[in-house]
């Protein structure tokens, strides 16, 4: 039997501007061409691409993942 769980350890995370700053911080390989621009973050599970406005969480042990604007801002609720 499925049973309904919810995740109970707040993150912390921001949204992704495609910011010199951010890619810094966030260790991200970016690939900027004329006509696209492409930025890889490196998680624990391998590289995994994010776009600009995209949200980079951060986990309890510090790790780092792309979360999806559309996804995130239906399944995470600010509380800070």
């Amino acid at each position: 039997m499925q049973h309904k769980y919810k995740k109970i350890v707040p993150i912390e995370a921001e949204q992704f501007d495609g910011s010199d700053e951010m890619i810094e911080k966030y260790d991200i390989e970016a690939s900027v061409t004329i006509f696209i621009s492409q930025y890889v973050l490196t998680t624990k599970e391998g590289p995994m691409y994010v776009h600009t406005g995209d949200y980079i969480a951060t986990g309890v042990n510090g790790e780092h993942w792309a979360i999806d604007q559309d996804i995130f801002e239906r399944t995470y609720e600010r509380v800070d």
